[in-house]
């Protein structure tokens, strides 16, 4: 009995192990706060459940009749103080690029570098960023959109928690109509989360096509994961994935 609980148990830890490898792999250094649930999630929905651990928000809402506009959006977050995130910013970090642009881009949140200048993806994850779009794509940053999930950084860049994603969902949701883009690129695990309605390994769901609110969308990795595992592979992958995207919001 006892040679048959230590052999368990040698196959508990091993199994532990491969998943933080896979957790190392993804970048993720820290865990949300888990918000109470009443029912587990559905797997297949497509939308974000209020129920998801560690992406806990409210249920996107209806798309409005009449399209607004991005300074609207804007002046309406106002100086925002909707959560505790904005007790160590210096600047909302809005978002960047053309208000009406086919391809748009959706990262977790600011940077430091991001949090001085208050312009998204201009610290050294967001030179590579342009580097793919510029380099890769053939296309200008400035023909794209790029925003993220929070408008205020995260303390340590830490992973926004759920009360804080629910904060700023409805200006991302506005921030998608205003924009109306043909395909919505989800860069790194938080964003693909939020956008697919569940928790997912990027490994795994990135280069597969999903949808948010009828948007197709495209999961790859965030530029900060590729800096970390700069290999020609990870490069490759992410040209392929945005590669697509590109040619789908052509069509």
């Amino acid at each position: 009995m006892e040679r048959a609980l230590a052999a368990e148990a040698r196959a508990l830890l091993a199994s532990a192990r491969a998943w933080l490898a896979e957790l190392v792999e993804e970048g993720v250094d820290a865990f949300p706060r888990v918000a109470p649930r009443a029912s587990a999630p559905d797997a297949a929905a497509e939308t974000p459940d209020a129920s998801l651990p560690g992406f806990a928000v409210a249920p996107p809402p209806e798309r409005p009749t009449q399209r607004p506009t991005l300074a609207q959006v804007r002046a309406q977050l106002g100086e925002c103080t909707r959560c505790r995130l904005s007790e160590g910013r210096t600047h909302i970090v809005f978002g960047d690029g053309n208000p009406q642009a086919a391809l748009m881009f959706i990262g977790e949140g600011p940077g430091e570098t991001e949090d001085q200048r208050g312009l998204p993806f201009v610290g050294r994850a967001g030179e590579l960023l342009t580097q793919m779009i510029e380099k890769g794509l053939g296309i200008a940053r400035s023909d794209v959109y790029i925003c993220n999930i929070v408008k205020c950084r995260p303390p340590a860049n830490r992973t926004p928690l759920s009360d804080e994603v629910i904060a700023c969902l409805p200006f991302l949701d506005s921030q998608i109509d205003a924009v109306q883009p043909r395909v919505i690129v989800a860069l790194g695990k938080p964003a693909a989360s939020l956008l697919l309605g569940r928790d997912v390994a990027i490994t795994k769901t990135r280069g597969t096509w999903h949808a948010y609110r009828g948007i197709p969308v495209m999961p790859t990795f965030h530029p900060a994961f590729v800096l970390r595992q700069y290999t020609a592979e990870n490069r490759r992958l992410v040209w392929s994935d945005l590669k697509a995207a590109l040619e789908r919001s052509r069509q």
